[in-house]
């Protein structure tokens, strides 16, 4: 999973620097390029990095949760 979230990364890399080389070349194209970047980052690179960042882990852990009734007690006392 590592890998494929690494090479993902360097696809999404070379798309926007080819766009942006393409663009500086005089040729309106590169913004398609750049574009299919963007797009590959947002719909498929962050879910997969999430998916692998959070794979294991307790989410529980993570919650801020808290009981209203005990902290009216605690200023009341």
């Amino acid at each position: 999973m590592k890998y494929l979230v690494r090479i993902l990364f360097l696809i999404v890399v070379g798309f926007v620097a080819f766009g942006y080389f393409y663009k500086n070349n005089g040729n309106n194209e590169g913004d398609k390029w750049i574009g299919i970047g963007v797009l590959i980052l947002a719909f498929v690179l962050m879910p997969v990095f999430i998916y692998h960042r959070y794979r294991n882990k307790k989410l529980k852990d993570f919650e801020l949760n808290f009981n209203l009734k005990e902290e009216e007690d605690t200023e009341n006392q």
